[in-house]
């Protein structure tokens, strides 16, 4: 067997074309502000102050490396939005959507103190929280009249407690538009081709002693080198943002039957072994896992039995994932298809989580989860099966969306096949 007709095994394309963009225009940005802003004054509120990072960007459009420092963004009534900074985010926060703002030195930061403009003197650590709400009262803003995207209750400052509209941000977020999915499919297009390599180098190139870490970073090459031209990177603010490509998970052998190993990642690709080719690509923040388990010649039967069955509970998620049935409900359906083919002692975790550019993100695929799915919802497709004592697992993984009507539609095109992962050298 070769390599030569991989492409050639592809799904057909999904109804679904991808963007031409790179990212997210800032028009799409305020759009989302704007939906916000009325949601805040349906509950009575003038402003909304956004915390978390993940709304930061979902409705300013700004992506900034977050760490301990503090950046926040008031969106009041209209407008460009009011920044609380620290001064290494400067450049990005005034060249963006910038409707003035407040700037800080850096975490933690001293009143009073910025070396740039010569002043630094030690002194007692200011509470940037607190700062960040006095600000807002000496704009107008009291408990009443400003909404936090961090959950109600306690005592939040110098305001008191204050409302939260963290929900209406999350389910914003949860539930794609038709610009955020063509962004991820161009992400999966990506995918398509980092596949279609990797099972040509297996077929093509395998030799003795080649190593998942040799695959890995073959993989890795032939995505950058696709991938940041095409986007017309050119290291300008702004651009390339959410843009990840991130093969790490590329596997061989024992480590492969553990979920989440904690085991530095170089093995042999052995005959009768196994690789989890996995990882994940974005563009634009949207996109997220493409995962498929190779089986390699000679196979034992308990190998292909447990590839069957995880294989088979990812058709049955595609097909349960329907717009008007819980999380719960698929969750529990796929749980007890696994455990009646006798494979429960395999299963480790949910069937999936949302996927978004963050990552996790809800709803889960979990059977505690009584969340509603919705067309636009995105989420992997994660049914695993491992057996950590036989040295090996099946994790597909893809992303699934939910439709008006009928099952969840695929954004990848690689296949599910016995054809495609079980691999004869």
């Amino acid at each position: 067997m070769t390599g030569a007709g991989s492409r050639a095994l592809l799904l057909d394309p999904p109804p679904l074309e991808p963007s031409p963009a790179t990212r997210l225009p800032l028009e799409w940005h305020r759009a989302r502000a704007d939906e916000l802003r009325a949601a805040a004054a349906e509950r009575g509120a003038r402003a909304v102050l956004l915390t978390d990072p993940w709304n930061i960007v979902h409705f300013t459009g700004l992506w900034a490396a977050t760490t301990e420092r503090p950046l926040y963004a008031l969106l009041e009534a209209d407008g460009a939005p009011f920044w609380f900074y620290p001064r290494l985010d400067r450049d990005l926060v005034r060249s963006w959507w910038y409707g003035g703002g407040a700037e800080y030195f850096d975490y933690p930061h001293v009143d009073g103190q910025h070396p740039n403009e010569g002043t630094a003197a030690r002194g007692p650590a200011v509470d940037l929280w607190e700062k960040a709400l006095r600000l807002c009262v000496s704009r107008g803003y009291g408990a009443g009249s400003l909404l936090v995207d961090r959950p109600a209750g306690g005592s939040l400052g110098p305001l008191g407690p204050l409302g939260s509209i963290g929900d209406v941000c999350l389910r914003s977020r949860m539930v794609k538009t038709p610009e955020e999915l063509a962004l991820a499919r161009r992400a999966y297009a990506y995918f398509d081709d980092v596949h279609v390599f990797c099972r040509d180098t297996l077929l093509d190139g395998f030799h003795d002693g080649m190593t998942d870490f040799e695959l890995r970073s073959a993989m890795i090459d032939m995505a950058t080198r696709r991938i940041v031209p095409d986007l017309g990177l050119d290291g300008g603010p702004h651009r390339g943002v959410g843009v990840s490509i991130d093969l790490g998970w590329v596997r061989a052998g024992r480590v492969t039957g553990y979920p989440h190993p904690n085991q530095f990642r170089y093995s042999e690709i052995t005959r009768g072994g196994t690789l989890q080719a996995s990882g994940v690509i974005r563009v634009g923040g949207y996109g997220g896992e493409c995962y498929r388990p190779f089986m390699l010649a000679p196979r034992t039967a308990h190998m292909e039995r447990l590839w069957t069955v995880a294989r088979d509970s990812c058709l049955l998620q595609q097909d349960a994932m329907r717009a008007g049935v819980t999380c719960g409900e698929v969750a529990e359906k796929i749980h007890r298809f696994q455990i009646d083919a006798g494979v429960r002692e395999y299963v480790y975790h949910r069937p999936a989580h949302g996927q978004g550019p963050e990552g996790h993100q809800p709803p889960w695929l979990a059977l505690g989860d009584d969340t509603v799915l919705e067309p636009g919802m995105c989420l992997s497709v994660e049914p695993g099966l491992y057996d950590p004592r036989a040295g090996f697992s099946v994790n597909f993984s893809d992303m699934f969306v939910v439709q008006e009507s009928g099952p969840a539609l695929q954004l990848s095109r690689v296949p599910w096949t016995t054809e495609w992962c079980w691999l004869d050298f």
